[in-house]
Order: C-alpha cells, then structure tokens, then sequence
C-alpha cells in the first residue's frame, strides 16, 4: 500500500512515518510513503499557493491550479490511487472507516492536507472522498492525514504481528471498548490483578472480560 501524501508541512510527517508501527510496516516493505510539498507546484517566483476569497471574508484561501498539479503528479507515481482530503466538511472517520480502507492492501492513496481559511471548491473534482475526523477545527490537515493513515495500516496483515490483535481491538466490533489488562507484578502499590486473570479457567476469564468491558460514553462536554 502506498500514500502519496500533499502537505505545505512534510517536515511534521518524519518523526510519525518513522515510529512504532508505520516504521515497522515500510521495514516490512508492506507500506510505503510518499512525501509531496506542495509549494513545490506554487504559482510563480514566490510560489504562491493561495489567495483572497472572491466575495470578501476573513482569511485565505488555497488556490485550485498547486493542488491540481501535485495530485496530477502523484497519480504519475502512485497510478491508481484514491484521493483523500481532510475536510471537517467529510464522513467522521471512525475504526469500519479504518477496516474499509485497510480491506485491500493494494489499493494506494493520495491524501490532501488543506490549510489556511479552506481551499477553492473546485478541487473537489479530484477527491473521491472526503474525511473528517470530528467536530472540531485544527490548523491544517497534516494531523487528520496521520490519524487517518495510522488507523489504516495497523490493519493491514502482518503489521501488528499477532494474528487477531487487531480483531480484539477497542472499535473492533462496533462500539464496543476493550476489557481491563494487567501484566505483571501481580501486586503493584497495593493494588493486585484480579483473581480471576490468574485462575487459568480460560472460559471464566473470557465471560470476565465480556462482563468488565467499558461502555462508550455519550460525551459530556459542555458546549459553549
């Protein structure tokens, strides 16, 4: 699987893609990355990349003609790939989001990382489709892109290592949350693991764990 992946700030994407599981996935030469700067396809001397929106209003915009290019670019060495953007605008992601993209480890991705005000609207003749990652508003996309790319290729098969880690996961199975774990010691501060983890009554533990597994929280944020 590949992500060709465009952003105004590749920088912030090296210490991510290099760590824990996506470092282990590109040693496994199960995934690969792509890094495309988008000033790159700027306009001009200055490289310009955005511009005033057209009826007034605060902020900038990203312009339509850098996108175009570098998507264009990408598809020249990623052919094939689906066209992501991080948009709050787009479908929640959510961990079937994560399954569904993770299902075909052949299928390769471009992903756009919008910044400033938005982007031209026209762009979206490029996308197939858009991804948010909740109700909220963050600078860029960057950090959308690595949410969305971490969740995918730990699902990919052999990333993990164990065969079913990733099936007993919390989200896994709908809504539902991982049960409690403990390792050792067995007593810690005062605070042992419960007795039924070092039963060895392997059907016992398994109705503990189903019984003590959390319920997702409706959230209680205030909202201001």
């Amino acid at each position: 699987m590949k992500f060709s992946i465009i952003t105004l700030f590749p920088e912030m994407f090296d210490k991510v893609l290099g760590t824990s599981m996506l470092w282990k996935a590109q040693e496994k030469n199960l995934v690969e990355f792509e890094l495309i700067n988008l000033r790159d396809f700027g306009i001009g001397p200055r490289r310009q990349v955005d511009d005033t929106p057209y009826g007034g209003g605060d902020g900038m915009l990203m312009k339509p003609e850098p996108i175009f290019a570098a998507v264009e670019h990408a598809k020249k060495t990623n052919p094939g790939a689906l066209t992501l953007l991080m948009t709050p605008k787009g479908d929640v992601w959510n961990q079937q989001s994560a399954y569904t993209l993770s299902d075909d480890p052949k299928q390769n991705y471009i992903i756009i990382c919008p910044h400033y005000e938005g982007y031209d609207e026209r762009i979206l003749a490029l996308v197939d489709r858009q991804i948010s990652i909740g109700k909220y508003i963050l600078t860029g996309g960057e950090l959308p892109a690595m949410i969305v790319i971490d969740s995918i290729v730990r699902l990919i098969p052999g990333v993990l290592g164990g065969e079913n880690s990733a099936a007993i996961e919390s989200f896994s199975d709908g809504d539902n949350l991982e049960y409690p774990q403990y390792t050792r010691p067995e007593v810690f501060r005062d605070m042992k693991v419960p007795d039924i983890l070092l039963s060895g009554n392997h059907g016992a533990i398994a109705q503990w764990r189903e019984q003590n597994a959390p319920k997702p929280k409706k959230n209680k944020m205030p909202v201001q």
